[in-house]
């Protein structure tokens, strides 16, 4: 298996790809560009590729169904709150106030969930309390939106996933180094059984990107039909794929040191996607590893989850 550079019409590469999901219904690639301040999209068909210009810092998003079930825009979550746009490039609708301080904490990873609420988790940039929390919103059923706060005790919201029978999920904290999960109810959302999924040693004093002795950090995850878990390893170089006890089952090295969040795509959902990051990297790590921040794709034999659309 082979990665490829996604060839897309952008003038650059992304500062800080996150976010990354497969539309079905328009057959497109989606994206962000946190520190840029973008969310782009890939037509798979013509390599057509769009952006468009945020107020602020893009976390996280999904796509959205509207009551009768119609591909309806976005969701997205940014650094003040979570906001709607009923079509691409249109006005943004303000869902839920953030309840953090915009000063210092920003929304990060999120998704939908497989009942069609949207979940977020929260970035503490100062990185030295872990202060960070997970949220999520249901707008179903005609109901008021309002940030429901599920889990806490992380300083950078990373992982969010969920198993394919929705019994498990998932979230980690990249600063941490820990991935935790829980019992899950799909109907009330409860969580329960908090344990720890899989968590690795932490960065040694002053290593250097490059250099042998650190596999990375937690970041973006996927899941496959098989319940396996994919997940970026930020600063390692590489994307594991965790079965559902934790085990390592492949280690997939990647061009860039910093992948950040893989998705499934394609028809068959067995094209794995990536982002990467060049963000704050070093000149020398940026001539070693000259794609970062770029996406990439490789084939898999497993096919993976579909996205899961935010329902409102």
């Amino acid at each position: 298996m082979t990665w490829k550079t996604i060839a897309t019409q952008l003038d650059q590469p992304s500062e800080l790809g996150e976010s990354p999901f497969w539309h079905p219904d328009e057959r497109r690639l989606y994206w962000i560009d946190i520190p840029g301040q973008l969310i782009h999209r890939l037509e798979a068909a013509t390599g057509i590729t769009q952006s468009w210009p945020m107020p602020s810092e893009p976390g996280s998003m999904a796509p959205a169904r509207d009551a009768q079930g119609q591909a309806s825009g976005l969701v997205i979550a940014l650094r003040d709150g979570v906001y709607r746009a009923r079509e691409w490039g249109g006005p943004l609708q303000l869902l839920a106030k953030a309840a953090h301080d915009t000063a210092t904490t920003r929304f990060n990873d999120g998704k939908a969930d497989p009942c069609g609420r949207f979940w977020a988790g929260t970035m503490y940039e100062p990185r030295d309390v872990a202060s960070a929390q997970l949220f999520s919103i249901d707008c179903r059923h005609a109901q008021a939106p309002g940030l429901m706060l599920k889990a806490d005790h992380a300083t950078i919201a990373n992982g969010l996933a969920w198993s394919p029978d929705t019994a498990t999920l998932y979230w980690a904290d990249t600063v941490s180094h820990t991935i935790r999960a829980w019992d899950w109810d799909s109907q009330t959302s409860a969580m329960s059984r908090e344990r720890i999924f899989k968590q690795w040693p932490g960065k040694p004093a002053g290593w250097v990107a490059g250099q042998l002795g650190y596999g990375g950090r937690p970041d973006g995850a996927a899941v496959d039909v098989q319940g396996n878990y994919y997940v970026a390893m930020f600063e390692g170089g590489r994307v594991l794929k965790l079965s559902p006890a934790g085990d390592v089952l492949q280690d997939i090295g990647v061009p860039a040191l910093c992948p950040t969040m893989p998705c499934f795509g394609g028809d068959d959902l067995k094209t794995l996607y990536l982002t990467t990051a060049r963000y704050k990297r070093s000149a020398a790590e940026l001539q070693t590893w000259p794609d970062s921040g770029g996406v990439f794709a490789m084939q898999v034999d497993v096919p993976g989850l579909p996205v899961n659309f935010f329902q409102d």
